[in-house]
């Protein structure tokens, strides 16, 4: 019997245009509301429309695109119903997660946890606001994973990427990352410490400061919103 670790086949046309797809509508390259030709899709990602079409199937499952007849495809709106159902969600279930990995945090994990922080502040293009939300994800959801629930972890991470393209509309608006990341310090610093309640409360402070950042962006006369 062979000890060596299968090698993982490449991702399929299918996944590489989900992947690339996701990214845009994430980064708001395709804004709320815009409409996405499998044509024009298929010639940027040069692909052909097969694996676009069934992308679009996929992304259309995960409500971030829908089918409009005779147009084709629309990346779906962000709704003020949308905002507050998933930060909702993120109030009840991250601060009972950081409750729960408070003093669950050893030297490693700290400095993992540290440097996640540390990602993202730097990139200085027109990335980073994805840049640094892609650390700020990775820290919540390694304080998630402290909690020793692996169902409350795998819901953050899900809500957390819906709540992604709202808080790149967000920040265009407002730039919260510099006091993001001092939050994140003292709730390590909190997590090390083992102090439970105060882990929550930061962290349900700064998920509503979040919150708030957006639906001040979203509920703007230009937003790309519905109601």
């Amino acid at each position: 019997m062979s000890l060596l670790t299968p090698i993982e086949a490449p991702p399929s046309l299918t996944e590489q245009a989900v992947a690339a797809l996701r990214r845009d509508i994430l980064s708001t390259r395709l804004a709320p509301g815009e409409t996405i030709s499998e044509a024009a899709a298929a010639q940027r990602l040069d692909m052909g429309k097969a694996p676009i079409r069934a992308a679009l199937a996929r992304l259309a499952e995960d409500g971030l695109v829908q089918a409009v007849p005779r147009r084709g495809w629309m990346v779906s709106l962000v709704t003020i119903r949308d905002i507050h159902e998933v930060f909702d969600l993120r109030l009840l279930l991250e601060p009972e997660a950081a409750r729960r990995a408070a003093g669950r945090v050893d030297t490693q994990m700290l400095a993992r946890l540290d440097a996640v922080c540390a990602e993202g502040y730097d990139c200085g293009d027109a990335e980073s606001a994805m840049c640094y939300l892609d650390a700020n994800k990775r820290f919540h959801v390694a304080v998630a994973e402290l909690s020793g629930n692996g169902r409350i972890a795998r819901q953050i991470d899900r809500l957390l990427d819906e709540s992604t393209r709202m808080l790149v509309l967000g920040l265009r608006r407002r730039d919260r990352t510099m006091e993001m990341a001092h939050e994140h310090h003292e709730l390590v610093e909190r997590l090390a410490l083992g102090q439970g309640e105060a882990a929550a409360a930061l962290m349900h402070e700064q998920v509503a400061a979040s919150r708030e950042m957006v639906l001040a962006a979203l509920t703007a006369p230009d937003a790309m919103t519905a109601v």
